[in-house]
């Protein structure tokens, strides 16, 4: 059993490994955002192989393969001794119809809907308590494909269902709850019912529009967990369009534009990190996952793995520190890119 460097999550008493294993991809392909075909067995074996390696908390979520990503995370720290079990973080508030799996789900943080949730994640995840549960969206009470701007008609209100999260950690159920995808304004609200004990915002050299929320957390004593910070595979330096075009029909990537639209201006980003991996005798991944891990004020990244392998692709990225002339030629080739919005350099 390895282990790696550790540090607070905020003020939650939680020391974590700076990656964290996500455990989305693993979930299968029977549902709307899979990412093709994958084997359960190959599955559990890269959960346990991560822990074994020193990751000591997965990140997954109720909605990824409705439910059944949580069933894996069970599978794979079940029979673990104390010491060696890993913290288990998830989310709430997807809804998504059994009927109709490929259907986008819906947001909603209604009271009886969490009250149900949680005792099903409980329930899968075969634990008495949940390390850190979080509000995978804000609540607009529509599908999560809808890009309406106003709250729908019957969605519930960020002040209540926060303190509905603040209510299942003083009856023991969650030991920390955080938020996902909320704005600062969002963060503040909840800010004045309860404590935001950790955030959980999507961050990576492609996307840095969050260092807003993150410096938020930092003055506030918020634990900051980024996901996607190698943009869903597009940041590990193995992508290009042929391999897009050869991604199977049930992978979500598909679809999206960073793998469409806009892949040709998010791979030359790629081309900035390579020569900066290079010197350090690492990975591209490797370099994408030290800049993220390099901002102020950020916890740990959650990363994914469908295998053992993939684990070992990144899980050496604490060790390469990037140096202010690493971080000023990144930044200046971000710039050129014109890639991503937001901050270029931590």
């Amino acid at each position: 059993m390895s282990t790696l460097p550790t540090t607070p999550l905020g003020t939650t008493g939680m020391d974590i490994s700076r990656l964290g294993f996500g455990a989305w991809a693993v979930a299968g392909a029977a549902w709307r955002y899979g990412w093709g075909a994958t084997d359960d067995a190959d599955s559990v074996a890269a959960v346990r192989h991560a822990v074994r390696s020193g990751v000591n908390w997965i990140d997954t979520a109720a909605v990824y393969g409705l439910g059944h990503s949580e069933e894996l995370v069970a599978r794979a720290i079940a029979g673990l001794p104390d010491g060696e079990r890993p913290y288990v973080f998830t989310k709430v508030g997807l809804v998504w119809d059994p009927a109709d799996p490929a259907a986008a789900p819906v947001r909603s943080m209604r009271p009886a809907s969490v009250r149900r949730e949680i005792e099903d994640s409980l329930r899968r995840l075969g634990v008495e308590r949940i390390d850190l549960y979080q509000v995978h969206w804000p609540d607009t009470g529509e599908s999560l494909e809808h890009r309406g701007a106003d709250t729908a008609a019957g969605a519930t209100p960020l002040e209540e269902y926060w303190q509905l999260m603040a209510d299942l950690k003083k009856e023991g159920k969650v030991r920390a709850i955080g938020l996902s995808n909320h704005s600062v304004g969002e963060l503040e609200r909840a800010e004045r019912i309860a404590h935001v004990d950790a955030i959980q915002p999507p961050f990576s050299a492609l996307k840095r529009e969050a260092a807003d929320e993150i410096a938020w957390a930092a003055a506030h004593g918020t634990g900051v967990i980024a996901y996607s910070p190698m943009q869903s595979g597009l940041l590990t330096g193995t992508f290009d369009a042929e391999r897009v075009a050869a991604l199977p029909a049930d992978d979500w990537r598909r679809r999206h534009p960073d793998f469409t639209t806009r892949l040709a201006a998010n791979l030359t980003v790629v081309e900035v990190l390579r020569p900066v991996a290079r010197r350090h005798g690492v990975s591209v991944a490797e370099v994408a996952l030290a800049w993220v891990l390099a901002w102020p004020g950020l916890t740990g990244a959650i990363v994914g793995a469908r295998t053992a392998r993939q684990v070992d692709g990144w899980i050496g990225a604490g060790s390469p520190t990037l140096t202010p002339a690493d971080l000023a030629e990144i930044a200046k080739g971000i710039e050129a890119t014109g890639a991503g919005r937001g901050p270029v350099r931590p």
